[in-house]
């Protein structure tokens, strides 16, 4: 047992030193880009740095990762995707799946940290001030609006932060209020990334990660609440379909 552990804790420093190899000249790639070409160019240069992440998930730490539903994906126009939220490893997965460009909400905070924050500085996102919550809703919709009608789709966690494995948190509404402010369907998605990639920071384990994309909900003329209602039990509904075992013993923080 303590030899597999220090195996693990040796392949996700590995990992990590191939992270921080590739992210310097990628990010400033991103921003070099950003300066000549329109930024949905650099988002795709971006997602370039990701698919190299995952060739370290997959060649490094032995993850691997299966797609369905992936008909489920709007060819034509953007949409609003609502995700199950377990680790990092989504943020940097679910782009290089999705065909569109997407732009994620995040906190102002993190334009500054070095390179990573300079290079999303330079993408399509939507930047909130989490301080106050009336204006991040603010902001969400009018970026996100924005955003969704040039047609860059808009990629949400609505749990609000990540989940521990076979465990559901609060459902908000800003996705949904996003979706039907702006006349756009909404994606759901299940994904089991907790099984492989857990909160601890070098505890990263070999195996699958199971990613569904749930077929698109049209939000014009919606509730928001009933909506996110319709959200939350396709989404925890295929996480158990997905993952029984992780659910089997798990009490949800919502019961």
């Amino acid at each position: 047992m303590r030899v597999h552990r220090a195996i693990g804790i040796l392949r996700s420093a590995l990992f990590y030193v191939w992270m921080g190899v590739t992210i310097v000249p990628w990010t400033l790639a991103v921003v070099l880009v950003s300066l000549v070409a329109p930024r949905t160019t650099a988002w795709w240069v971006a997602v370039n740095w990701f698919r190299v992440v995952l060739l370290g998930c997959r060649f490094i730490l032995g993850i691997r990762v299966r797609v369905q539903g992936l008909e489920h994906l709007p060819r034509d126009g953007s949409a609003v995707f609502l995700s199950k939220h377990q680790s990092t490893l989504e943020t940097l997965l679910l782009p290089t799946l999705v065909p569109q460009p997407l732009a994620f909400v995040f906190k102002r905070e993190l334009l500054r940290i070095p390179f990573f924050g300079w290079s999303m500085g330079r993408l399509n996102m939507i930047h909130i001030d989490r301080e106050s919550r009336a204006a991040s809703m603010k902001s969400i919709i009018s970026q996100g609006s924005a955003l969704l009608a040039q047609g860059t789709s808009v990629i949400m966690f609505p749990e609000g932060t990540r989940v521990e494995r076979g465990e559901r948190g609060t459902y908000q509404t800003a996705g949904t209020r996003l979706a039907v402010e702006a006349g756009v369907p909404v994606v759901p998605i299940a994904v089991t990334a907790g099984k492989c990639w857990p909160r601890a920071v070098m505890d990263k384990r070999a195996g699958t990660v199971e990613v569904s994309f749930g077929p698109a909900m049209p939000a014009q003329g919606a509730d928001p609440r009933a909506l996110m209602r319709e959200v939350e039990a396709w989404i925890e509904a295929e996480m158990r379909r997905l993952e029984p075992e992780a659910y089997a013993t798990a009490t949800t923080a919502a019961e």
